[in-house]
């Protein structure tokens, strides 16, 4: 509420009324992570055009306030229709982005008002949305002010057929073009070279409680001692890490404190640095990715990019890149200590299957690039 009294104001300092502008919204950092290559890429070919970027949630909002290719980056105001108004008149898009769940009635009914062009990008649409239930019209009218809708999925294809929308097209998921740039932005770090050293490697990336729970159990009960383990917990609060340390009975090393020395020295590396996971995943052989204990999975694409399997716990229905894996036989499901302990040690020990599920995983983000090439293409035909 605080980062919303200032919206305006940052909008009158760094728009004037003869700007030509592009707006991306984002609910947070999530979404923000599919609109991202569609924003830089943007930028390149619009350099007269000046970038807005919105978010709904501070989650997003803190850790994006300063990014480089946006010229503003503001919260979106509660959606009143007064806000509304006042917004899209501070902002006056050229063109509106919103990516994939974000649908404000106010907003979208100013901007059809306006005769704005509003894409929506690596969109998902379910049975139990309330666009598709009965006697919500009203509703469904606020999909009118999408000139195009592209999707991720079939299924969102044929639920808006159901409702009369046709302007629509299957294109992917953009995060899948987003990992597949990580690889050329990868941060080379000797001293994970130093520490895995060929060994047999589990990175396990945003871990929480429950997910090193279970991890350390494994660690300390039944690893063998030429297998290396770094965790990145989701929550790099000192005394949390601490409490975790005080777990595990391997010799652990904090990464911040590392060196070349002590670095030889330890089983066990905890990541206290934000923003270099990506970077860690490379140097893995099987990556356990955390959350599914709990609201849901974090990010398994970024280790599937550098082709290595996965272990996921059970709370990811709701991500179809995970459903895809696990059929697919590049992503595995643990629910318990045992099964865990089952995949771990079946990694460990038989080399080919370990090849074999990273090779399919790697394979499955290069069959799935391409969507921000077919969002530019849309926007370049109606900016030209």
């Amino acid at each position: 509420m605080n980062g919303r009294k200032q919206i305006f104001a940052m909008l009158q300092e760094n728009l004037t009324p003869s700007d030509q502008t592009i707006w991306m919204h984002c609910a947070s950092l999530g979404e923000f992570e599919q609109g991202r290559p569609v924003l830089e890429k943007l930028k390149l070919l619009y350099p007269n055009y000046k970038l807005v970027l919105s978010f709904f949630s501070p989650s997003g909002y803190e850790i994006r306030k300063n990014y480089e290719y946006a010229d503003v980056v503001v919260y979106l105001p509660l959606d009143t229709r007064k806000n509304a108004i006042r917004f899209i008149e501070s902002i006056h898009p050229t063109l509106a982005i919103f990516v994939k769940y974000e649908f404000w009635p106010n907003i979208l009914l100013e901007l059809r008002q306006k005769n704005i062009k509003t894409i929506l990008i690596s969109g998902i649409f379910r049975k139990n949305q309330v666009f598709f239930k009965k006697n919500k019209k009203w509703f469904r009218n606020s999909l009118k002010t999408f000139c195009h809708f592209f999707v991720q999925n079939d299924d969102s294809v044929k639920l808006l057929d159901t409702i009369g929308f046709s302007n629509v097209t299957h294109s992917g998921d953009t995060r899948f073009d987003r990992v597949s740039d990580l690889i050329e932005q990868k941060i080379e770090l000797p001293l994970l070279s130093k520490f895995v050293n060929e060994h047999h490697t589990l990175v396990a990336g945003s871990t929480w409680p429950k997910d090193e729970l279970l991890l350390v159990e494994y660690i300390n009960k039944y690893a063998s001692d030429q297998e290396r383990f770094i965790v990145a917990p989701h929550n790099i609060n000192s005394a949390d890490i601490d409490k975790l340390i005080q777990k595990i009975n391997k010799k652990t090393l904090i990464f911040s404190k590392a060196n070349t020395q002590n670095i030889l020295d330890v089983q066990v590396l905890i990541i206290d640095s934000i923003g270099i996971l990506t970077s860690v995943y490379s140097y893995a052989n099987v990556a356990y990715v955390g959350g599914g204990f709990g609201a849901g999975i974090h990010n398994i694409l970024e280790p599937a990019t550098y082709g290595i399997p996965i272990i996921i716990a059970p709370n990811y229905q709701k991500f179809k890149e995970a459903n895809d894996l696990i059929l697919s036989h590049a992503c595995f499901e643990i629910n318990s200590q045992n099964s865990l302990n089952k995949q771990l040690q079946e990694f460990y020990n038989n080399k080919e299957h370990t090849k074999k599920a990273g090779a399919i995983a790697l394979k499955y983000i290069h069959t799935n690039i391409g969507a921000t090439q077919k969002i530019i293409q849309y926007v370049k035909s109606e900016l030209s």
